[in-house]
């Protein structure tokens, strides 16, 4: 029985090691590497993820690129997180009409755990594979790890979030597999989870235009957040200290804050600026360090760091262009659907 060791010093029993990018392997890892306030970046039509320094140089990745679609990349992938120095990352899959390895589409259907050096030290679900039953997922985008060293993945094709263990077993869910709907223990094409410090769990639940915030134990829906009914398509959610909600609010191409009565106290809109496009459907927006807020700004192609004035103070990828190089985020990104600050995102919402 093989066992793996976790940089955060677990113990998986039985664990594959499933596949080596043999990018890093073998050499000194850049002394950059995992640096707090580098920005971590889900590229997702790229491929890849990718740890960029503060000037945008590439000092790490995973993913062979955009013309790759073998289980040596990360295919459409959605969400990327540091564990410890391991990454986690979900890939969703590649839809039809955007790589031409892949004219109709291809399937990816993991969440994974990478060691600095590319080899994949856990898994769920399977490459190539969509299904909801035991070691399987359904356009998985989104995945927290979790201080019990559990993972939360947002399984959306499946309507649920589920809470998996190291020996792959589902511990925990929300949603009725295969059921779309508003209802008890139903949800709608849900896009992120974020375990909360007090238990709950709180869901951007997209198709339903609501934030939820859900009790583990009774699965009662305990606040709904809809920004007053004007969310629409919220891509990803999380509470901040003051307990006010951030909202990757998509469908209206901005980030926004909502107070605990559901009042919009904070808008940024993303599509304003000269040359951008008219609907870049913004991804995630995480807060960050000095009271900044990191937007992945998904169809402009960028990831951009602003401040609580509204100033534009940093920018990975280029305005609207499509992009992709391996020396730096000035090559160009390709729909970058997460960016995280190393050493502000921990795995749980802002402590």
């Amino acid at each position: 029985m093989k066992i793996l060791r976790l940089a955060a010093g677990a113990l998986i029993s039985g664990a594959i090691a499933f596949a080596v990018l043999p990018a890093w392997a073998g050499m000194v890892l850049p002394a950059k590497f995992n640096h707090p306030g580098n920005i971590l970046i889900a590229d997702q039509f790229n491929n890849r993820v990718i740890e960029a320094d503060k000037n945008g140089n590439i000092v790490w990745s995973w993913g062979l690129g955009p013309m790759d679609s073998s289980a040596n990349s990360i295919l459409g992938v959605n969400d990327a997180e540091r564990v410890g120095r391991d990454t986690l990352m979900a890939g969703t899959g590649i839809p039809a009409g955007v790589d031409p390895n892949c004219p109709a589409g291809c399937v990816d259907g993991r969440v994974i755990l990478v060691d600095p050096s590319g080899n994949i030290i856990w898994q769920y679900g399977q490459f190539g594979v969509n299904g909801s039953g035991a070691d399987q997922l359904n356009a998985p985008v989104q995945a927290t790890w979790a201080p019990d060293q559990t993972v939360y993945i947002t399984d959306q094709a499946n309507q649920r979030v589920i809470q998996v263990d190291m020996n792959q077993n589902i511990v925990w869910q929300y949603g009725t597999t295969g059921v779309s709907g508003n209802g008890f223990d139903q949800l709608n094409n849900p896009n992120s989870a974020e375990l909360l410090k007090n238990g709950d769990v709180l869901i951007a639940d997209e198709s339903n235009n609501r934030v939820i915030e859900v009790d583990k134990t009774t699965l009662n829906v305990v606040a709904t957040y809809t920004a007053q009914g004007t969310m629409n398509a919220p891509a990803f959610a999380s509470r901040l200290q003051n307990g006010q909600i951030l909202v990757a609010d998509g469908g209206n191409n901005q980030a926004i804050i909502v107070d605990k009565n559901d009042n919009t106290v904070f808008k940024y809109a993303t599509n304003t600026q000269a040359g951008s496009n008219p609907s870049p459907a913004p991804s995630r927006a995480v807060w960050a360090t000095g009271n900044d807020i990191l937007i992945s700004d998904q169809f402009n192609n960028r990831v951009i760091l602003i401040n609580k004035k509204q100033n534009l103070l940093v920018q990975y990828g280029n305005l609207n262009t499509i992009g992709y190089g391996t020396t730096s985020t000035q090559q160009g990104l390709y729909a970058p659907y997460d960016a995280k600050v190393i050493g502000d995102y921990k795995g749980l919402t802002r402590p």
